[in-house]
């Protein structure tokens, strides 16, 4: 289904506990991402964000509700209609806080052991692997450990882990967390232009006010609700 949104979510409902210890997690969350879009999801630390990352990221199904992705139904309350471990693998990249490489792999080799775990041949792997590094701006540090990286090139080395499977949809939560504002933005930059010329959506969850002006829909989430935000004043470029 080409033209089907790359994520639909339709009536999310998630709970933790019961009785006097029931928290709702997350209630009544449909949402629709483009193929292409870039989304922005906010809210108190709390809020459901990273339960509804959880969910679409097949990681922790909902207690009720439907997960399509690229117009497949992969998950229809607890009930999973595929194999979640084999989807998310093919069909979906990861971004965290931290940037979690192989600290003993080269950068290379971190991006190059997604695709082999994928039965991509070694070869082949390796070539996509300096493509991508080369396509984020850290080509020439692809033979270098992590540790000899900066945050900032951890980050674009994790972005091109996460695309190496060319997945229909990104999900990040708080990658800019432990970068200083240019830093940040740059990676928020990345990932707009990742999505808007590859045709991947991307979910972004931050606390990072400093960069909304990149994202083409910016969400709320509160005591579990999602709501629409309005488009904050745009952010001045920092300098340099």
């Amino acid at each position: 289904m080409i033209d089907a949104p790359a994520l639909e979510t339709h009536a999310l409902r998630k709970e933790y506990g019961s009785g006097e210890t029931r928290v709702v997690a997350m209630t009544d969350i449909s949402l629709r991402v483009a193929r292409g879009e870039v989304v922005a999801l906010l809210g108190p630390s709390g809020s459901g964000k990273s339960t509804l990352l959880t969910a679409v990221g097949l990681i922790s199904p909902p207690d009720a509700g439907r997960v399509v992705i690229g117009g497949e139904v992969v998950l229809d309350g607890t009930r999973a209609l595929v194999d979640l471990a084999a989807f998310r693998r093919r069909h979906l990249g990861f971004v965290f806080q931290r940037s979690n490489l192989i600290p003993f792999l080269t950068a290379r080799e971190n991006v190059q052991l997604a695709l082999e775990l994928d039965g991509v041949s070694a070869r082949a792997a390796r070539g996509r692997a300096e493509s991508l590094l080369e396509e984020l701006g850290v080509g020439d540090r692809a033979g270098h450990l992590p540790a000899a990286l900066s945050g900032g090139q951890q980050q674009r080395v994790a972005v091109a882990r996460a695309l190496a499977n060319q997945p229909a949809l990104i999900l990040a939560d708080e990658p800019t967390a432990a970068l200083d504002g240019a830093r940040g933005r740059q990676v928020m930059e990345l990932f707009a232009r990742v999505a808007h010329e590859r045709g991947a959506a991307a979910v972004v969850v931050t606390h990072d006010h400093r960069a909304l002006d990149v994202f083409d829909t910016i969400y709320e989430m509160e005591d579990g609700r999602l709501r629409r935000a309005d488009r904050p004043p745009p952010h001045p470029h920092p300098a340099g």
